[in-house]
C-alpha cells in the first residue's frame, strides 16, 4: 500500500473535530438527498420565495427553478470537497475529488429506488462541480502553509527530523 494511503489511516485521530463535523455534514446531505420527500416542495417554501425575489429584479429575473437547484447542489457539495481535502491532506486531493463524484453517483442511483425522489444526471454534474470547487479552495487555503513547510524541510540538514 502506498505511503500516502497509509498516512490517511490516522486522519480521524489527527483531526477528530473536523472528522466528526465531516461525518455530521455527510449525514445531513444524506438526509436531504435521500429523505422520503424533496425539501421545500411547498409553494410557500424558501426556494419559491427566493425565485419570487429574483423575479422581481431585472438583473436576476432569468434565474429559474432549475438554475437555483443547480446552484444549491453546487453549494451543498462544496463543503464535502473542502472537508475531504483537509482530512486527507494536499497529497490526496485527487481522492477527495473522486469521493465527491462517487458520493453523488451513489446518491443518484439510490434515488432511482426511492419513489418520492427523482434522479437527475444534472445533479451529478452540479454535485461534482461543488466537490471539485471545495477541493480547489482547500488547496488554495493551505498553499501558503504547504510552501513554508517545504521550504523548512529544504533548509533542514539531511537526516534531521521535524
Amino acid at each position: 500500500m502506498p505511503r500516502n494511503l497509509l498516512h490517511t489511516k490516522g486522519m480521524l485521530h489527527r483531526h477528530p473535530v473536523l472528522g466528526l463535523f465531516t461525518l455530521a455534514y455527510l449525514a445531513f446531505v444524506g438526509w436531504v438527498t435521500l429523505g422520503p420527500q424533496p425539501i421545500d416542495e411547498d409553494s410557500n417554501g424558501f426556494i419559491y420565495r427566493a425565485l419570487e425575489l429574483f423575479d422581481g429584479h431585472s438583473m436576476t429575473a432569468w434565474i429559474d427553478y432549475n438554475d437555483l437547484e443547480f446552484a444549491a447542489n453546487i453549494a451543498m457539495f462544496f463543503p464535502i470537497g473542502l472537508f475531504l481535502v483537509l482530512l486527507f491532506g494536499r497529497r490526496l486531493w485527487w481522492l477527495a475529488m473522486v469521493l465527491g463524484f462517487g458520493l453523488t453517483v451513489v446518491i443518484e442511483v439510490a434515488q432511482v429506488f426511492i419513489p418520492s425522489r427523482v434522479s437527475d444526471p444534472r445533479d451529478i454534474v452540479a454535485n461534482s462541480c461543488g466537490a471539485i470547487l471545495g477541493v480547489l479552495i482547500g488547496l488554495a487555503l493551505t498553499a501558503r502553509k504547504a510552501r513554508s513547510l517545504r521550504l523548512a524541510d529544504a533548509r533542514r540538514p539531511v537526516g534531521a527530523t521535524r
